[in-house]
């Protein structure tokens, strides 16, 4: 009877484990948040109820992030939705990051979406995020519809890369199946707290 006892905690720890590594799933509903931005402004996911909101895992130390910042790919992908109920938002769960180091970088790289502060990790484990970058599509309803890279290009090499958030996005907005709802994210990892 011990012996099964133990083997079950087991199975229950690994199951909790693996729940916890796999973080936010196509088709279940988004972790919740609330997290200030760089200015100090706090942001909840349910603040955003009825609108797409995409979620950006960012590092601007991150060669990958930097390359999709000098490229405009993050800003000219949202501003391919203005007018439409989409909002951006980066998160950086970056161990030593800042607000001012925050909004230094987004100055310098003149985007105006905000970086949402996650120096715990705490919000980018709920999801699971592993990259920088690392896209989240969420619908109105606070449903995850994509996750995944950004594009199908991680060196840059393409001159007509395939836009995965664009497409989820658009497909969203129409009530549609992204023709994507899962792909590899690339990037730098993500530098978390040491627990």
């Amino acid at each position: 009877m011990q012996k099964l006892m133990s083997s079950l905690a087991l199975a229950v720890t690994l199951f909790a484990s693996s729940a916890l590594a796999n973080g936010a799933e196509v088709g279940k509903a988004a972790p919740s948040f609330e997290l200030e931005d760089e200015a100090g402004k706090v942001h909840r996911l349910s603040d955003y109820k009825g609108k797409v909101v995409v979620l950006e895992w960012t590092n601007p130390e991150c060669p990958f992030v930097k390359r999709h910042y000098a490229a405009k790919t993050m800003e000219t992908t949202h501003k391919g939705f203005a007018g439409k109920d989409v909002v951006w938002l980066a998160i950086d769960s970056t161990s030593h990051n800042t607000p001012q180091k925050s909004a230094a970088w987004k100055k310098e790289a003149g985007f105006s979406h905000p970086v949402l502060q996650d120096p715990s990790g705490a919000t980018g484990k709920a999801y699971g995020a592993k990259t920088t970058p690392h896209m989240y599509v969420i619908d109105g309803e606070g449903v995850v519809r994509y996750a995944g890279g950004i594009d199908d290009d991680p060196r840059g090499k393409s001159a007509k890369p395939n836009n995965h958030v664009k497409a989820a996005v658009t497909a969203v907005l129409a009530k549609q199946v992204p023709p994507a709802q899962s792909t590899k994210p690339y990037g730098c990892s993500v530098k978390y707290k040491a627990d």
